[in-house]
């Protein structure tokens, strides 16, 4: 269906009265109209990403598909409730988001997140607002994501982006699933019962927990992803599974190093692909620059998808941009400000006040204002497919990187 989604004009929990049923947060705009950008193209490419996006299903593996909060300082999270952008995803061509519930943070009885009755709690909220509307279908296999495309509706995937919450009990694998999460990240950049995280000195790899778990998610067929994970435990899961896994949001340290490792070698990479996986490319505001392409921007991002096509294949590349409806430089600046703020989107960097902030050097002072061309989820898929048709790149391969290689993936795991 592309561009012909059936939104009726649902907002989320609009079945609730603010400041009666729920506390309420001040959202940011979802599009900001000062900051909105197009990558320009002729008539005749027009036409040809209009019949593109119509006739391929797209997936975006890596999304924070929500309104955030307007001040980027506070730690309100409207007690667990996250409100969906709707109006705006029925404009973005997406057919199926990934959304990476409450990111790895999960902050809601207490600051260092993550528990099990919080996870819960967000995920239980999200799936009663999705039952009183109609548009999004909650995803549970490659049907559901068929189904949405071909009826002008959006899947929406549940993913928890650390399984933090399980603690030492394999068997909640079997509960996350039974509820419908499809994806979960192992780690979140700090250690936990199943391996390191890539923030920490030290990486010992999957632990034997881990390893269970590992084996639990193949059989339960939920996705396993270790974009936060150490680079040994990263590579651990990648072969021990027995299914494929994901990097659902990342890159290649070789084109943009990180001292804290949130780029991943080309060598792990290279592994995933030989292992039939699946890396989703990330931008996460100001995470993507390159020697080339120094301000984070559509072409720092599309610089690394043509790396990483050249590193791994066609075959194994595709899309997790990792936006949001919000200001996702102040989320930057206010990380910077406040490095021991949990739950804001990554793992913050002791040494945020010194020009440090996720790990990357920054100076915040000369951080853009917007990241152009992929400022949020509606504007990211659409930027990167009318790049593609710029540069020349085929249908077939189009078609690949911006679902064909995730539906190959789900097919496999699911």
């Amino acid at each position: 269906m592309g561009s012909n989604k059936k939104y009726s004009g649902y907002e989320a929990y609009q079945y609730l009265e603010p400041k009666i049923d729920y506390e309420e947060v001040e959202l940011a705009d979802a599009i900001r109209d000062d900051w909105a950008y197009t990558i320009p193209l002729s008539k005749t490419e027009e036409e040809r990403f209009q019949d593109i996006i119509e006739k391929n299903i797209i997936i975006d593996l890596h999304e924070h598909p929500v309104l955030h909060r307007k001040d980027m300082y506070s730690q309100q999270r409207s007690e667990g409730r996250e409100f969906l952008a709707y109006e705006s995803l029925s404009k973005s061509g997406i057919d199926c988001v990934f959304d990476n519930m409450m990111n790895g943070g999960c902050i809601i009885t207490s600051k260092h997140g993550n528990h099990w009755n919080d996870v819960i709690q967000n995920l239980g909220m999200r799936l009663c607002d999705i039952d009183h509307q109609d548009f999004v279908i909650l995803c549970k296999k490659v049907s559901d994501i068929e189904e949405a495309y071909n009826t002008g509706k959006l899947a929406w995937v549940a993913v928890t982006e650390t399984l933090n919450c399980i603690e030492n009990e394999v068997d909640r694998i079997d509960v996350l699933s039974g509820l419908g999460i499809r994806s979960a990240g192992l780690t979140y950049s700090e250690s936990n019962m199943l391996g390191s995280g890539l923030k920490e000195r030290g990486d010992s790899g999957l632990t034997e927990f881990g390893y269970d778990c590992v084996i639990r998610m193949n059989k339960v067929g939920m996705l396993i992803d270790v974009s936060h994970c150490g680079d040994k435990t990263a590579l651990d899961a990648i072969e021990m599974s027995r299914k494929p896994i994901i990097i659902s949001h990342c890159g290649s340290r070789t084109l943009t190093p990180s001292r804290s490792k949130r780029m991943l070698p080309d060598d792990i990479l290279k592994t995933l692909a030989e292992k039939n996986g699946v890396l989703g490319v990330e931008m996460a505001g100001a995470m993507i620059s390159t020697e080339k392409n120094p301000v984070a921007n559509i072409e720092a991002y599309m610089e690394q998808i043509e790396y990483c096509i050249e590193l791994l294949g066609i075959d194994h590349v595709g899309c997790g941009p990792d936006t949001l409806y919000g200001d996702h430089i102040e989320l930057y600046r206010a990380g910077g400000a406040t490095s021991k703020i949990r739950g804001l989107g990554h793992a913050m960097s002791p040494d945020s006040e010194k020009g440090e902030t996720l790990g990357i050097s920054m100076d915040l002072a000369k951080l853009p204002d917007y990241v152009e061309g992929m400022e949020n989820p509606t504007e990211s898929m659409r930027n990167i497919l009318r790049w593609l048709i710029k540069h020349g790149y085929s249908d077939q391969e189009i078609s690949k990187i911006i679902g064909g290689n995730a539906l190959r993936l789900l097919r496999e795991v699911w």
